[in-house]
């Protein structure tokens, strides 16, 4: 099997995966900053199985981005061997599943978190991924959620799937109750690293690269996931990097932030089209955050329809 994250230089800095976020055209852009591992956006085993033209085409790429993981979500295991079949072919580096997305749309059905609390069907569902595929298979969950019989913990999770050949385990160290509120639990995800067999990937709560540091020195995990820092920030990886290593980071400056928007709002037009220029808004509003001036070149950002007026709205700042 060929298993790139042991091959991976540790600490790992890997891109979290997050929806309507981690498309192909960011993954690139967030490799290219300095990520080690993308994740992709969330994909349904159910839509992957009955071959939804829109998933289907979740699953297209830039070469760039390898390694790169694809997040599986859902609670059929029956379904699971055909969904693997198309990942495979798309030639993903790894398959993760998802049990620790807290979005209430993916909590009603019973997904994501909440298959915490059914150990049995979460353990039926990393089997069928394992025996579906060669690809290094990975899990994504929380350090806890409340059920009316009490708190099943990471560490229930972790034992009960202990005899699959699971090789990382990304942490968000909160509870579902917490959600995004809260510092992480640094305890948890100590306790979690030294009880899995297996690379560990802590995640939740790293904003600069300070929290990076002390994520990594409180826990000992192998590294860490990057998720809503990165929105308008994907240079965060490097950052992290250089931190790490001197003590100190450096900004990018308005004109490095351009360019790097301008080659983002490129690979997205390449990746949808048009519809890759209307899921630029919100990056662009993203990565002029909190500049001088930049509230007055919203109504630019949030109007844009082709790569021209991304072009003069960036010219435009320069006045």
């Amino acid at each position: 099997m060929k298993n790139f994250w042991q091959k991976t230089k540790q600490p790992i800095l890997a891109l979290a995966p997050m929806a309507g976020v981690t498309d192909s055209a960011y993954r690139a852009l967030c490799r290219k900053n300095g990520a080690d591992v993308v994740y992709t956006e969330m994909t349904a085993i159910d839509a992957l199985y009955y071959g939804s033209e829109k998933t289907m085409n979740m699953l297209k790429k830039y070469r760039s981005e390898k390694p790169v993981v694809l997040q599986l979500f859902g609670k059929r295991p029956e379904l699971v061997a055909k969904a693997v079949k198309h990942v495979e072919a798309a030639g993903f580096s790894g398959i993760d599943i998802n049990f620790g997305c807290p979005a209430r749309k993916v909590v009603a059905h019973g997904g994501g978190v909440t298959l915490l609390k059914n150990l049995d069907l979460v353990y039926e569902l990393v089997r069928a991924v394992c025996e579906s595929t060669k690809l290094p298979v990975s899990v994504k969950t929380r350090t806890s959620i409340n059920t009316e019989k009490g708190k099943v913990t990471v560490l229930d999770f972790i034992e009960k799937i202990k005899d699959l050949p699971v090789s990382t385990l990304m942490l968000h160290g909160r509870s579902y109750e917490e959600a995004f509120s809260g510092p992480p639990n640094y305890e948890m995800l100590k306790k979690a690293k030294e009880k899995f067999n297996g690379i560990v990937i802590g995640n939740g709560g790293i904003n600069e690269p300070a929290d990076a540091k002390k994520m990594l020195e409180l826990t000992g995990v192998d590294g860490l996931g990057i998720a809503r820092t990165v929105y308008g920030r994907p240079w965060i990886f490097d950052q992290i990097k250089e931190y790490l290593k001197t003590g100190k980071f450096t900004y990018p400056d308005m004109n490095k932030i351009k360019k790097i928007a301008w080659q983002h709002a490129k690979l997205n037009y390449k990746a949808k089209g048009d519809h890759g220029i209307v899921e630029m808004r919100k990056h662009l509003c993203w990565y002029f955050k909190g500049f001088p001036g930049a509230s007055a070149y919203r109504k630019g950002f949030v109007t844009v329809e082709s790569l021209d007026d991304i072009k003069k709205v960036l010219k435009a700042m320069n006045k």
